[in-house]
């Protein structure tokens, strides 16, 4: 479970050029339009296609409360110079019956600019240093490189594949499982360059700064 700390709506986590903010009904209109593209929903196992404003907006109330739940830390991925506008998301969820897992959507527009490694790892690093978890998990579709090679640049390794229930697809399909243990974060952390600084109070904003490059 996450702690009070990540409980509130006014937890950020800032990069070189990322903050990861708490989903909002503002954001309602941006996921929509950019997670209802196919070629981002159906490489997800939650993201229907089509994707309607009602699943938009239900998305934003159950991240928000599974987020005040500790049960989850679900994050809008924006551009430091336009906080207000989301352009992905990126989440861990916890689970009774699984590891803790990291899954993340990017917006097109944005692909290809190296944006889903950043917030993931900002996440991570998060995540390690806020909980006592000893393991991340992630599963990525067989046919999605470019999530693999996110996770393998955040230091996972290959675990396995397997069939997984895709429900929002309707389908079994072949994925690719991932774990990343923390003595490997710890290991792979240069601190002359991605250091972590820990959570300090700015007229009321919690800060996390993850310098991740």
């Amino acid at each position: 479970m996450f702690p009070d700390l990540t409980r509130d709506d006014v937890f950020r986590l800032e990069t070189r050029r990322l903050w990861l903010r708490w989903p909002r009904q503002a954001d309602v209109a941006a996921i929509v339009r950019q997670a209802g593209e196919k070629a981002v929903a159906e490489m997800t196992g939650v993201v229907p296609h089509p994707y309607a404003r009602s699943d938009g907006e239900h998305f934003v109330i159950e991240a928000r409360l599974a987020n005040t739940e500790g049960r989850r830390l679900t994050m809008a991925i924006t551009p430091r110079a336009k906080p207000s506008e989301p352009i992905g998301i990126v989440g861990i969820a916890f689970d009774r019956d699984t590891a803790p897992m990291l899954g993340y959507w990017l917006g097109t527009p944005a692909w290809g600019q190296g944006i889903a490694t950043e917030a993931a790892r900002a996440l991570i690093d998060g995540y390690f240093a806020y909980t006592e978890a000893r393991e991340l998990t992630a599963s990525v579709r067989v046919v999605n490189p470019g999530s693999r090679r996110v996770l393998e640049k955040c230091g996972f390794t290959q675990t396995g594949s397997g069939l997984k229930p895709f429900p929002v697809r309707g389908a079994v399909l072949p994925v690719d499982y991932f774990r990343l243990e923390r003595r490997t974060w710890d290991s792979l952390k240069d601190w002359s360059r991605t250091g972590f600084v820990p959570q300090q109070r700015h007229d009321e904003v919690v800060v996390a700064r993850a310098a991740c490059h």
